[in-house]
């Protein structure tokens, strides 16, 4: 989205496998600060945010988590950075001349090869890809249409994936890849619907284009009367579009981030960015694939851009956002902020390394105490 591009009672559980272990009443604490039991006291072992010396003052809306050591962060003044021994050390794996640009989404297949998504009006957006970490980069896709702005990307699997540009001539234009990022082709877009008025999607935690599976994607959209989910169970040929309860009806509201932890069952969050509203209803759930959404019983108090699933848990996943962190252990319907750290997007990996960057160069690693 332009406007975006330019600013642009938690029950004891057990989260099966967090950090390696299985942690009774286990949420985040911040870093320094000691989490308190239901009888007051300190929790042990519970995990947390840990931060990383980034060496940047860049913001970072792109990350992909690769594994417990290995990420990369995508952000402000055409800023990569790489990590594979757990964000002890970064490396700056900036592309060459690439210091005007906005970078927004990562996607990383390893710790070598990645794409990056830089965001904005005409040649603005680009793809930029590397297969040696970062040491050279390949420019695949340049944006030539003074009518789009691309916003984020996700893959289904190495070769195949998806990036998205706010509406042109009334509808979302999708391009698409085959050979993991090398070559783009813009998509037909008969089978997308019509876009509202004002409506666009948000370049806000590389999180606005998410997908699950072989086949299944969802975009999400705000800035116009109603916000809504978009999907397609074929790679982004055909679409349905359904209305999300997220707050709505203005440029700075809407959904900002998906999160599906398989075809059913997702996640969204958004609200409004400006740090002088309100955002009452911070989320919603679905259970069939996006046909339907609820709203949270128990939201996040406030705007929220990014959110993951905890992998290999059926129930258990973050949300964050310029003012905290959220959980959930019963799969989005309730949810508690357990730390206020800001971060603008959150991502974890197989192996259960999650991480977490925003703004001033802030990344954290999800830590055991």
């Amino acid at each position: 989205m332009r406007g975006m591009g330019k600013t642009k009672s938690m029950r004891r559980t057990v989260l099966a496998g967090l950090c390696g272990a299985a942690l009774a009443g286990a949420v985040l604490a911040a870093p320094g600060t000691a989490q308190a039991d239901g009888r007051g006291h300190p929790s042990k072992g519970a995990p947390r945010w840990q931060l990383k010396d980034s060496g940047t003052d860049a913001r970072f809306r792109g990350l992909a988590a690769v594994s417990g050591r290995t990420a990369w962060v995508a952000g402000t003044k055409g800023t990569v950075l790489r990590t594979t021994d757990g964000g002890e050390t970064w490396r700056d794996v900036s592309p060459p001349g690439a210091a005007d640009l906005e970078f927004r989404d990562v996607e990383a297949f390893d710790g070598r090869r990645a794409v990056v998504l830089a965001i904005g009006e005409g040649e603005a957006s680009r793809v930029l890809r590397t297969e040696d970490g970062g040491a050279t980069w390949t420019e695949s896709f340049r944006n030539t249409d003074a009518k789009a702005f691309y916003d984020c990307m996700t893959f289904f699997d190495r070769r195949h994936g998806l990036a998205m540009s706010d509406p042109v001539d009334g509808k979302y234009r999708i391009l698409s890849t085959a050979d993991g990022g090398r070559s783009w082709k813009v998509l037909p877009n008969a089978g997308m619907p019509a876009a509202q008025e004002g409506e666009a999607a948000f370049a806000a935690s590389g999180q606005c284009l998410v997908s699950s599976g072989p086949r299944d994607v969802w975009l999400a959209t705000g800035g116009a009367a109603r916000a809504r989910v978009l999907h397609s169970a074929d790679r982004g040929l055909t679409w349905t579009a359904t209305d999300a309860p997220i707050p709505a009806g203005d440029p700075a509201r809407g959904v900002f981030g998906l999160a599906f932890r398989d075809r059913a069952h997702g996640i969204a969050v958004g609200g409004d960015y400006r740090a002088d509203q309100a955002s009452p209803k911070a989320a919603a759930v679905t259970r069939d694939g996006g046909r339907t959404w609820d709203p949270a019983a128990r939201p996040p108090p406030a705007y929220r851009s990014g959110v993951t699933w905890f992998p290999h848990s059926r129930g258990t996943a973050l949300a964050v956002g310029p003012t905290g962190t959220d959980v959930t252990t019963d799969g989005g319907r309730t949810w508690r902020t357990v730390d206020t750290g800001s971060y603008d997007t959150v991502d974890c990996a197989r192996d259960r390394g999650c991480w977490a960057s925003g703004e001033k160069g802030r990344i954290a690693r999800l830590e055991p105490r």
